[in-house]
């Protein structure tokens, strides 16, 4: 596994953003962990997040592209981090832009974008926190499609849950791709975050024991993607 990644799983242990226990998703499911990337909030854990985002979509993407397309509201930060950071470490400029949620009607900046304008030819790249059943793309591909005429190259995403989205057989990453026909990606993956913690010792503890460890196997068994 990746040095970065390794880094970034035990990063988001460090900022309480992934958490272990017994928790009750939005979707009903009980699940054994729970991701909020609403825990980054200090100005040091938004520099560290823009460069994991930065290296992964550097590592899948390449340099080949113009926008990073954060949708409102937790996309909007995101795109702007990341931005800074491919700036930083590999010396490109990459444009940012998000969606408003209501459109401005006033103003040099009016309309429903925030950032760049979107422009024929532009290539792409979608930036969200994690992507449990693809709703957001559907309100936000139409929005960057019809905005101008360009290239989506692909999405990417901290972390891939691996459970099955609205269809009830893949993982919503894989039903965008299937949907849209753009790559997906995540920084990590469940199955690497469980690879790095599992009976290992992290700042003195097990984060994932044997008890924790069946828990997040018999979730899978129930809700993970075929």
């Amino acid at each position: 596994m990746e040095q970065y990644k390794q880094e970034f799983i035990e990063f988001m242990v460090d900022s309480q953003v992934l958490k272990f226990g017994e928790f009750t998703l939005k979707s009903g499911r009980k699940s054994p962990f729970f991701m909020n990337a609403g825990g980054y909030v200090t100005g040091s854990q938004l520099k560290k997040l823009g460069e994991y985002y930065a290296k992964a979509i550097h590592a899948k993407y390449g340099e080949d592209f113009d926008v990073l397309f954060g949708p409102a509201y937790k996309g909007i930060p995101l795109s702007v981090v990341t931005a800074i950071a491919f700036s930083e470490l590999y010396g490109k400029e990459i444009r940012y832009c998000s969606d408003r949620k209501e459109e401005k009607d006033h103003g040099a900046d009016k309309g429903s974008f925030l950032g760049s304008k979107l422009k024929d030819g532009d290539r792409v790249v979608m930036i969200e926190d994690v992507t449990t059943s693809g709703k957001s793309m559907e309100e936000t591909v139409p929005k960057v499609k019809g905005a101008a005429d360009v290239e989506i190259v692909g999405l990417m995403v901290s972390l891939d849950r691996m459970e099955v989205g609205k269809g009830g057989v893949k993982c919503a990453l894989d039903e965008v791709h299937d949907l849209y026909g753009f790559e997906t990606n995540a920084i990590v993956t469940m199955a690497e975050v469980i690879e790095h913690l599992y009976n290992k010792e992290y700042k003195g503890q097990i984060i994932i024991d044997d008890d924790l460890k069946k828990a997040i196997d018999a979730y899978y068994s129930q809700y993970g993607a075929k």
